[in-house]
Parts: structure tokens; C-alpha cells; sequence
């Protein structure tokens, strides 16, 4: 069995999403998705409800792009995000798997290809509205970046920077379980003045101001009761930030590294209703 080609991209949590608020824009974030792309069957298959590695392999295809010597393609994934809760994951995948064939074939990508390739991927398989622009460049990059998904990725770049000392933040992931509530995009319209709260923020790069606005937004857009009140349960216990991420169930949570009392009351919280707590941290150019 050959390996003939390694790539990985990484997850993210909501700043603006691209429904409600028309600019899309996420931060990345430590947890990841790694593939490996295999000449002969792997003991198990990818987990990959929407087709999104065919997506990837046909975009790549379309574009023109060579394809690697063998007669058979078969992908390993190990991937610490879970899927359809608003982490990222398809993005991450998608990302993964292009700079597999990258890999696989000698190819020199730029970043912003990468991103349209992830994008144009998503779309066509059906696991994103808007093409996730936002969260294929947290997959790709770290720091957060606020984009226009009507626009190449090369020019849609509106605003992008980094959190301020990334390394006095722990990020809390509250995974719910799989998404029952699915986005509606004519619900995310009808609430769209909501989000301008968060664009507000964002314009002033009060990053998480923005996206305790966004999460706030999204809550409604979904009828989320539950995410919502545990967003306002978590605020009350200390965390600087508490919004869902994406279109949910996720639920990110940003706490001072040094509060280790407020992350212990976190756990104390949240362990009782039987939701998955995954910690990580802000990916930043330094790491």
C-alpha cells in the first residue's frame, strides 16, 4: 500500500454567517482533519454523508488540474471535528483532501486556489448555501478573516487579522450531538437586521463582541431556545464569549486560560446533560 499524498486542513467557529449577514467570516481554530490519499482500500471508509470527497476530486478535475498516476484513489481520514455541527468540518475535509492530490501530484497551489476549489466543492455536493468561503480560509490559514462569497477568493477578502494574544485564550467546544434543527436561508433573511449588531462589531474588530451578536442572531434564525439560553447560562458563569457556531448545534465557549476555576464550573455545568466538551485554542501565524 502506497501513501501517495498527506494533507490537512483545520476547523473554525463562527464570526459572521454568510446567510443572516451577506459577509461570512470564521477564525481557525487548532482542531483539524488530516487525509491520507492511498493507491489500495483502507480498512475503513471516509464518514462523508454529503459526497464531498467526489465533489472534491471532480472540482479538482474540472479545473484542469492533473490527477494522480493509479488506477484507484482511496482516502484515509482522521479528523478531530465532528461533523454537521458548525465546526467546519466539510471545509476542513475539503482542504485536506485538495492538498492531498496536491501532494499526490506535484502541484503548487496558492492559497486562495485552494480556498475556491474547497468552495466550488461544497457547493456542488450540496453540504453549503454559500460555498463556506469563510470556512475553507480558516482551514486554510490561521487568524480570522471576513470575506464576500460572491467574490473569488483571491478579491474577496474584506477584512482579516488575528486574536490579540492568542495563547490567554481556551476555546470550549460544546457539541450538542448531530443537527436536527437544519438552516433555512428564508428564516436567516427574515432576521437579518439582527445581525447588524455583529457586522457592527466586526467593522470595529471587536471580534468577539461580534460573534456573541452573530450567535445571538443565528439562535433566532434556527428557533434554537436551548442554544440560546445555554449561551446566556454560560455567560453568567464567566466565559467571555458563548455563541453557537455556524449553523449549530455547536456551541463555542472562550475563556481567560488562566480562569481555571471558571473552566472546572464549565464542566461541572455541562457534563450532567451528556454533551461532548472538546477544548482547543486560536490558531495564529506564530504556531
Amino acid at each position: 500500500m502506497a501513501v501517495l499524498g498527506r494533507g490537512e486542513g483545520h476547523g473554525g467557529v463562527s464570526i459572521l454567517h454568510a446567510l443572516g449577514a451577506g459577509y461570512g467570516a470564521a477564525a481557525s481554530i487548532s482542531l483539524s482533519t488530516r487525509v491520507q490519499l492511498r493507491d489500495t482500500p483502507v480498512k475503513r471508509a471516509p464518514e462523508d454523508p454529503h459526497g464531498l470527497i467526489l465533489a472534491v476530486i471532480e472540482t479538482w478535475s474540472n479545473t484542469g488540474l492533473s490527477m494522480p498516476d493509479t488506477e484507484e484513489l482511496h482516502w484515509a481520514v482522521r479528523s478531530d471535528l465532528p461533523i454537521g455541527c458548525g465546526l467546519k468540518s466539510s471545509a476542513a475535509l475539503a482542504v485536506a483532501c485538495i492538498r492531498a492530490l496536491a501532494d499526490a501530484t506535484k502541484t503548487e497551489l496558492e492559497n486562495h486556489q485552494i480556498v475556491d476549489i474547497a468552495s466550488s466543492a461544497q457547493l456542488a455536493c450540496g453540504c453549503s448555501f454559500t460555498g463556506s468561503v469563510d470556512d475553507s480560509w480558516a482551514a486554510v490559514e490561521p487568524g480570522w478573516k471576513v470575506v464576500d462569497p460572491s467574490r473569488p477568493a483571491a478579491d474577496g477578502v474584506l477584512m482579516q487579522g488575528e486574536i490579540e494574544n492568542p495563547e490567554n485564550w481556551v476555546i470550549l467546544i460544546l457539541n450538542r450531538g448531530p443537527r436536527i434543527i437544519q438552516p433555512d436561508p428564508e428564516q436567516f433573511q427574515a432576521v437579518a437586521s439582527q445581525f447588524q449588531q455583529a457586522i457592527s462589531a466586526v467593522e470595529q474588530e471587536q471580534i468577539f463582541n461580534a460573534m456573541i451578536h452573530n450567535g445571538r442572531a443565528v439562535s433566532a434564525a434556527l428557533g434554537d431556545g436551548v442554544g440560546r439560553k445555554t449561551c446566556n447560562d454560560m455567560s453568567i458563569l464567566g466565559c467571555r464569549v458563548s455563541a453557537i457556531s455556524g449553523s449549530g448545534p455547536a456551541i463555542a465557549l472562550i475563556l481567560p486560560a488562566s480562569q481555571e476555576s471558571t473552566i472546572r464550573r464549565v464542566h461541572q455545568t455541562i457534563e450532567p446533560r451528556g454533551w461532548e466538551i472538546l477544548e482547543t485554542t486560536f490558531r495564529s501565524g506564530e504556531a
